[in-house]
């Protein structure tokens, strides 16, 4: 990636095409997204058009539209569209997929400190239900090289290792990890992999069916910039049989032969909003119009802007940045120099909420390692401020967040 930083006048020609407060400074896209006004609208026509005939849009023109959404999407994927599912959200994705497998005592489904901690709360779940057990791989940070994280994972894998569930890009400390490497080395130790993209598509490119993972869920509200409600789940063909949605409805028992089973399963499982999957394409378009270099180019000038964004930052808080640019798209986590409770506001319950209320800043404050990997919780985890770099995004806002966090932490 070698995208230039844009400029402050090219975040505010198109900030208009999002309806985010004026008023905060919004450096949190990587939590939820943010869905654009055009995209909205496109949405909006969808549910004007299920209102005025549900049972003509869900009953007899739903599946051919949703095939239309799957081909768009698996040309974005790199992925075939009849591997593609569409769910909710990627923590449905992972659900799906770890509800669907049969684990036996003794079995393990290897995960790493760095995972989303819903996504850990269902491993764990599971294994204890199957009498399985979470064996959590230690992956350091600060990092230094991604063959940190491909040796502190395989060192984990033993002969009951039964699947591995690794996030493509983390939460909490924002690194993006070798998934093509850590799946090929899996699957020659005969382990099988789940890869939790949420932040994925959109903010790194993809190749799903190189990639050649059995299960790989993202979602497309967040760096995509569809509605809320709008994932995929993209499975291995080998693996599809085994793979039920989380909700068994008609598909379950239907004869059609037109259609594999997991797409009849997957597409309907009970009646709801189609909308979000069916403005997908309107998203897809629009973002990938925002640059001429359509969204190669976006997503390197995101990635360009959160180094950029995290460098000033670093500097201005004297912290050294915890991981090489590489490891990075569009997303950073900064170290706090120091344990920022007593120094908050009067009121005040947590950084964010300082951050948000007294100074009209949204930005995550996130702890690591995650409470969920260690019994009986993380004693006591560091803390670092993660920012998100979108279009409608510049340095001044970072300059910004800056200012507040050295006033806030009272650094000279």
């Amino acid at each position: 990636m070698t995208a230039h930083v844009l400029q402050p006048a090219d975040a505010a020609a198109v900030r208009h095409l999002w309806s985010l407060d004026p008023d905060v400074t919004f450096l949190n896209h990587g939590s939820f997204g943010a869905c654009p006004i055009p995209v909205l609208d496109a949405q909006q026509v969808w549910r004007t058009r299920l209102e005025a005939e549900p049972v003509d849009l869900l009953g007899r023109r739903l599946e051919s539209a949703l095939d239309v959404v799957r081909a768009a999407l698996g040309t974005f994927l790199g992925a075939d569209p009849d591997d593609l599912a569409l769910v909710t959200n990627a923590t449905s994705g992972v659900g799906s997929v770890l509800r669907s497998l049969d684990f036996q005592p003794g079995d393990e489904i290897l995960v790493t400190d760095h995972e989303y901690n819903a996504a850990l709360n269902a491993a764990r779940y599971v294994a204890e239900r199957a009498g399985a057990r979470v064996v959590v791989a230690r992956i350091p940070f600060p990092i230094q090289d991604p063959g940190q994280v491909t040796a502190a994972v395989l060192a984990e894998v033993t002969p009951r290792t039964r699947l591995a569930m690794i996030s493509h890009v983390t939460s909490p400390t924002a690194l993006v990890l070798p998934i093509p490497e850590l799946v090929a080395a899996l699957r020659e130790r005969g382990v099988e992999t789940l890869v939790d993209g949420a932040h994925a598509p959109g903010m790194i490119p993809l190749a799903l069916d190189t990639l050649g993972a059995a299960y790989y869920t993202g979602n497309c509200h967040k760096w995509m910039c569809g509605p809320k409600g709008s994932a995929f789940l993209h499975v291995r063909r080998d693996r599809q049989a085994e793979i039920r949605p989380l909700v068994i409805s008609h598909g379950a028992n239907s004869r059609r032969e037109d259609r594999s089973r997991f797409r009849l399963e997957f597409d309907w499982t009970g009646t709801a909003d189609p909308s979000p999957w069916l403005a997908l394409p309107a998203a897809m378009d629009l973002v990938g119009s925002l640059l001429p270099g359509g969204w190669p180019a976006h997503m390197d000038a995101n990635h360009a802007l959160a180094i950029a964004g995290r460098n000033l930052l670093a500097d201005a808080l004297g912290v050294l940045a915890p991981a090489p640019d590489a490891m990075l798209g569009s997303m950073a986590a900064v170290p706090l120099p120091i344990q920022p409770d007593p120094l908050l506001p009067a009121g005040m319950a947590s950084v964010d909420q300082a951050l948000f209320e007294a100074y009209r800043i949204g930005v995550p404050i996130t702890a690591f390692p995650v409470d969920a990997t260690a019994e009986g919780g993380v004693a006591d985890p560091a803390r670092y401020v993660r920012i998100s770099a979108q279009r409608y995004n510049d340095m001044a806002q970072y300059g910004r967040l800056a200012d507040v966090l050295r006033e806030m932490l009272r650094i000279a």
